[in-house]
């Protein structure tokens, strides 16, 4: 990605300039394609899903939850009407499938607006989200960067975030929630890109030293004179 979110996110922090100049150029459409989307019901079941397994376990468990309801996910009101024992036999838990009644629940009662998320804040989204059982900070957080693509979202309990915020300003403790929101505040108003190079970082190998510098520490290398030996005489018998 380039542009002047780039360049001011660059701008706004040293430390993060050299992470980026380091890290691989993120495409953030493709970032966002790779992750779970389509309409909100749908992202926020599968979020809790999710919770707690692999990546694999829960595309199995969505899986035959979908594969009830034609290849999709239920409806608020088809999931409530769908017996909890059926809910189970999918493979979820007894505390998910809780969690999945009362964000059904929520939705149907107008308490959770999910056509309309779109239309409010960044706090407003993050309110209504986690106002339903099981789903907290970092759901609503992911929504927000992900189907929302917002742009001033840092996902500051996320413990990826945090370790690479620990590494880029060599704490010696893994930053809190708070200690990471105080340090991101920095790169408003572009927290979302920060996010994005910070879970980079952690994945990535550093990018090789561009072909001038390379050569000229190659050349250093070879001119380099060898060092003396040196050989203890024997002492004698």
């Amino acid at each position: 990605m380039t542009g002047k979110p780039l360049v001011a996110l660059k701008a706004s922090d040293p430390k993060m300039a050299r992470l980026i100049e380091t890290t691989e150029p993120i495409d953030t459409k493709a970032w966002r394609r790779a992750r779970p989307l389509g309409d909100p019901f749908s992202v926020l079941v599968y979020s809790i899903i999710g919770q707690q397994i692999s990546g694999y376990a829960a595309r199995a468990i969505a899986g035959r939850l979908t594969e009830r309801f034609g290849g999709r996910m239920p409806s608020p009101a088809q999931l409530l009407a769908l017996d909890p024992s059926d809910l189970k036999s999918v493979g979820l838990s007894q505390r998910k499938l809780e969690y999945l009644r009362s964000l059904a629940e929520h939705i149907i009662s107008g308490e959770l607006q999910v056509e309309h998320l779109d239309t409010l804040s960044d706090d407003e989204v993050r309110a209504q989200i986690t106002s339903s059982r099981g789903l907290g900070r970092w759901t609503a957080d992911m929504f927000l960067l992900i189907n929302l693509e917002r742009p001033d979202v840092l996902p500051i309990g996320d413990l990826g975030i945090r370790s690479a915020v620990q590494r880029l300003y060599r704490l010696d403790h893994l930053p809190t929630p708070r200690e990471v929101d105080a340090i991101g505040e920095k790169w408003r108003p572009n927290r979302s890109l920060a996010s994005l190079y910070l879970w980079a970082s952690t994945r990535q190998a550093p990018k090789p030293a561009p072909p001038a510098k390379a050569a000229k520490a190659a050349k250093a290398l070879a001119t380099r004179r060898p060092a003396r030996r040196t050989t203890k005489r024997r002492a004698a018998d």
